[in-house]
């Protein structure tokens, strides 16, 4: 059976997920929380072993959705499609011949979560075209309701063409030092009975990974390449290449390595990836000037019949980049100085600064570069603290209430991505309870811990630590800040104060900074 995580497989580095409902537009606020939901076109190989896809998930705010339904309707591939038993653990039933409808079983009293990033995997159907269909299309109905919901629905075109087998090349490995260049060949083969009319490489490189040259017929965000259109057929039992040429960042970490993947697919199964980005807002990227990036070409074409792969697991290969040379990062604590009255809640942006050379990529385990902990100031409390900052309280962790105000102790997580020479910081809102002169808190980035969110390379710990000061004395411009890696940061020099002793054998919570981070990163074409 097709598994299509390989198309959404990018999906869960945090897709902004365009809310796919008929509500209100986005200038009038809604009356109450709504649902949506989305499926994504797809093209079957005729006479093959069919698909099997999930719906994703909407909600219009963070929800907890109780006795959720979710109805597929095949109404217009009657004759075309058929839905065979969707085996064990599926949670979906077919009631006829063209309706499928699925819930959790009411033993389990499943709660699902949802948000307006999206969520998917659960309920997935199974879809087998009929034997002896080709050339055909229609439309499939997908509705999603849950308990004190309206329920909503969302079309989505079926296509049934001409089965073809792509397969690609064999893994490749290169070497380079930060800003050297070097080559890499990608390689298709048909192996498969049938012409091959077109194909499209779709690139997950590390952000490390750079184009040197870009090509007219392949697109690209900045100098990064995310895929590439080849129009030449791929004859029965033939193999094809192409030679990119790439360099490393000179903000590359060394050494190390870097990794890439290709994936390719059928001019129609392209079509519909294009039409799943496009509805969520994620850029493919502009083509290139350059000349154009050509596979070997074949004599003669045929009729451009929609095309399916009829084994789409074989149609991945890698590229590994051994980084050689040193190239490190410093990662140094931002603080702030601002002032209030009593009672007001003042804004404070404090967090840490790559001071670089090196940019540090954590995007292909999922997780955080670092994180940051933060101890709200004497005589106030943090009233506005963001969702993916965590109490805790000595060696205690609260993974369950991201958050939540009136801590005395935060634990903050960065992006999976920490780019040379920027700031990344946390937008707090601390109410002045006491004006006290000089009120500290503190900034501590990069704590040691035994966790994915330590970087344990910081060449330069001596400036990990810096000062959160309300109030201080001779600063009269209130509500001002300073922040900065040196002075305006307010560094504390020498070691952290004892806001961390007894945390160093904590393990992070498993999946907590994976399900923030899932929520804040933007989309890019990386593994």
């Amino acid at each position: 059976m097709r598994n299509t995580n390989a198309r959404r497989w990018f999906a869960g580095f945090g897709v902004v997920g365009a809310l796919i409902t008929t509500a209100a537009p986005a200038t009038a606020a809604p009356e109450q929380p709504s649902l949506g939901v989305y499926f994504m076109d797809s093209t079957i190989a005729a006479d093959g072993p069919g698909i099997k896809d999930a719906p994703i998930l909407y909600g219009s705010e963070s929800l907890a959705l109780h006795n959720v339904k979710i109805t597929y309707d095949f109404s217009d591939l009657a004759g075309k499609v058929r839905l065979p038993d969707q085996g064990d653990g599926a949670w979906c039933t077919p009631t006829d011949a063209t309706h499928l409808v699925c819930s959790a079983p009411a033993e389990l009293d499943h709660v699902d979560l949802v948000d307006e990033w999206g969520t998917s995997g659960l309920y997935s159907a199974t879809i087998v075209p009929v034997k002896g269909v080709q050339d055909a299309e229609g439309t499939v109905k997908v509705s999603f309701g849950a308990a004190g919901f309206d329920t909503v629905t969302h079309e989505a075109r079926i296509r049934i063409g001409e089965g073809v087998d792509l397969a690609t090349g064999p893994e490749q490995r290169a070497t380079s030092q930060p800003g050297g260049k070097f080559t890499s060949p990608i390689t298709v083969r048909n192996i498969g009975g049938t012409t091959v009319n077109g194909t499209n490489a779709l690139f997950f490189n590390d952000y490390a990974i750079r184009a040197e040259k870009q090509f007219s017929n392949c697109t690209y965000v900045a100098d990064e390449l995310r895929s590439c259109r080849f129009d030449e057929p791929l004859a029965p039992g033939k193999s094809y290449s192409a030679t990119l040429p790439y360099l490393l960042g000179t903000d590359t970490y060394a050494p190390g390595s870097e990794y890439g993947e290709i994936s390719w697919l059928t001019t129609a199964e392209f079509e519909d990836f294009s039409a799943y980005l496009a509805t969520n807002g994620i850029e493919i990227g502009k083509p290139g000037t350059g000349g154009e990036l050509k596979l070997a070409e074949v004599a003669s074409a045929n009729s451009r019949r929609a095309q399916a792969d009829t084994d789409p697991t074989n149609n991945w290969s890698n590229l590994e980049v051994t980084v050689t040379g040193k190239n490190g990062a410093d990662l140094a604590a931002v603080g702030a100085s601002v002032s209030g009255a009593a009672g007001k809640v003042v804004p404070v942006a404090i967090g840490f600064q790559n001071n670089g050379p090196a940019t540090i990529d954590a995007s292909r385990r999922g997780g955080a570069v670092t994180s940051v902990d933060i101890k709200v100031p004497t005589g106030t409390t943090a009233v506005t603290v963001p969702e993916y900052c965590f109490p805790f309280e000595g060696d205690e962790f609260d993974w369950a209430n991201p958050g939540k105000p009136g801590a005395p102790n935060y634990r903050c997580h960065s992006e999976s991505i920490v780019v040379a020479g920027e700031k990344h910081t946390f937008d707090f809102g601390f109410r002045v309870d006491q004006v006290i002169a000089d009120a500290a808190g503190q900034v501590t980035a990069n704590p040691k811990c035994e966790c994915e969110s330590y970087f344990p390379q910081d060449l330069d710990p001596a400036n990990d630590v810096a000062k959160i000061l309300v109030n201080a004395t001779g600063n009269d411009g209130e509500g001002d800040s300073g922040a900065g890696g040196g002075a305006g940061g307010l560094p504390i020099t020498g070691a952290s104060a004892g806001l961390m002793a007894g945390v160093g054998v904590l393990v992070l919570g498993a999946g907590a900074v994976g399900l923030v981070l899932a929520r804040r990163r933007r989309m890019r074409f990386v593994a």
